[in-house]
C-alpha cells in the first residue's frame, strides 16, 4: 500500500476505481465498465492522457469483446473532465463521499446542458410499454401515484428515441450537435460490430439483417468509429489559443482520411454554461470539428419519419396498425 496521497487503483471486468486518500480530502473515482463502450471523447479530453482506449474483439464480422478504456493511475490527477463529458454517464467522482467535481467548482470547465422532460397531457398512454421497452438505458419508468412517466435523469443518455416513440411527448436537449454518415458501401464484407457497440439504436441490424443508419439517435460518442475494422489516420497540428491574457500552444492530430472510413461521425458544438478556461478551449478543441455554420437534424421532422419509428423494437408493427 502507499502513503497518504497516492492514488491507489482497483480493478475488475465490470469497474475501475481509483482511490486518493488525503488529510482533508478522500477521492473516489469510479469507471462501469458495464456502460462504457470506449468511445472517443474519454481519450480526447483528458489532459493528462490518463484514459487509454482498449480495443474490443471483432469474430466473424461481430463483436466477441466490446471495447473498454483503462485508466493510468499515475497519470490521473481526478480533475474530473472525464466525467463531465462521458456520454454514457459511466463515471462517478466523491470527494469525502459526497459528488464533487473539481472542474466544475472551480469553473474551469463548464456544465453541458441537456435535459429529458415528458408532458404527459400530449401522451397517447396506450404507448406506455412501447416507449419503457425502447429506452436502451432502462431508465424510464411508470410513477404509479403520480400517473405519469419518469426519468432517472443522471442516467439518461439522450438518444432521443423516446421522442419519437411517444411522438413527441418526450422533449430531448442533446448537449452534442453534429452528425453521423455511414457509408455502406467502404464497410468490410459481413462486418456488423459498428451496431453492437453503439449504444442507440443510430446503428441497427434491421430485419433483413442489414446495418442501418438511424441518424437522429446518434449521441455523438464516436464508439463506433473506435470500433471499425477500417481505422482513421492521423496528422500532428499545433493549435495556439488564448485564455485569460495567457497564449498557449498545443498539439493536436486530425484524421486525413476521412473519406474512406464507413462511419464518421462529427461533433460541431456543445451546449453548456458560459466559461472561459484553458482547460475548456483545449478540451473542446480536440472533441469538436469547425463546423459554425452547419445545422442539426430538426426534431418537428424527425417526429415525421417512418424510418425512426420503424427501427425502435415493435416500431414497424405500430406503424402497420396506423396504416
Amino acid at each position: 500500500m502507499g502513503g497518504r496521497g497516492t492514488t491507489q487503483k482497483r480493478a475488475n471486468e465490470h469497474e475501475i476505481v481509483l482511490e486518493r486518500a488525503m488529510i482533508t480530502r478522500h477521492y473516489v473515482m469510479t469507471w462501469d465498465l458495464d456502460r462504457c463502450v470506449g468511445c472517443q471523447i474519454g481519450p480526447l479530453v483528458c489532459p493528462k492522457e490518463a484514459v487509454i482506449h482498449v480495443e474490443g474483439e471483432i469474430v466473424d464480422g461481430r463483436l466477441a469483446k466490446k471495447s473498454s478504456v483503462d485508466i493510468d493511475a499515475e497519470k490521473c490527477v481526478l480533475c474530473g473532465i472525464c466525467e463531465v463529458t462521458c456520454p454514457k454517464n459511466a463515471i462517478t467522482l466523491t470527494i469525502n463521499g459526497q459528488r464533487e467535481n473539481p472542474v466544475l467548482v472551480y469553473e474551469a470547465f463548464p456544465d453541458l446542458i441537456q435535459s429529458t422532460t415528458f408532458d404527459k397531457e400530449k401522451f397517447d398512454w396506450s404507448r406506455k410499454d412501447f416507449v419503457i421497452d425502447n429506452c436502451p438505458t432502462n431508465v424510464i419508468s411508470y410513477d404509479e401515484e403520480l400517473d405519469t412517466l419518469v426519468v432517472d435523469d443522471e442516467h439518461c443518455i439522450r438518444c432521443r428515441q423516446c421522442e419519437i416513440a411517444s411522438n413527441g411527448a418526450f422533449h430531448v436537449v442533446q448537449p452534442w450537435q453534429g452528425k453521423v454518415e455511414l457509408r455502406r458501401e467502404k464497410c468490410i464484407e459481413g462486418c456488423l460490430a459498428c451496431a453492437d457497440i453503439c449504444p442507440t439504436r443510430a446503428l441497427h441490424i434491421d430485419e433483413d439483417g442489414e446495418l442501418v443508419l438511424a441518424d437522429y439517435y446518434c449521441i455523438k460518442c464516436g464508439a463506433c468509429m473506435q470500433v471499425c475494422p477500417v481505422k482513421p489516420e492521423y496528422e500532428e497540428y499545433e493549435f495556439t489559443f488564448e485564455s485569460q491574457g495567457v497564449t498557449k500552444t498545443v498539439t493536436r492530430q486530425r484524421i486525413t482520411n476521412a473519406d474512406e472510413l464507413p462511419i464518421w461521425v462529427e461533433r460541431w458544438r456543445v451546449r453548456h454554461t458560459p466559461v472561459q478556461s484553458a482547460a475548456w478551449i483545449a478540451a473542446l478543441t480536440a472533441m469538436a470539428d469547425d463546423k459554425a455554420g452547419a445545422v442539426e437534424i430538426d426534431s418537428k421532422r424527425a417526429l415525421k419519419r417512418r424510418d425512426l419509428l420503424k427501427a425502435l423494437a415493435g416500431g414497424k408493427a405500430l406503424l402497420e396498425e396506423n396504416i
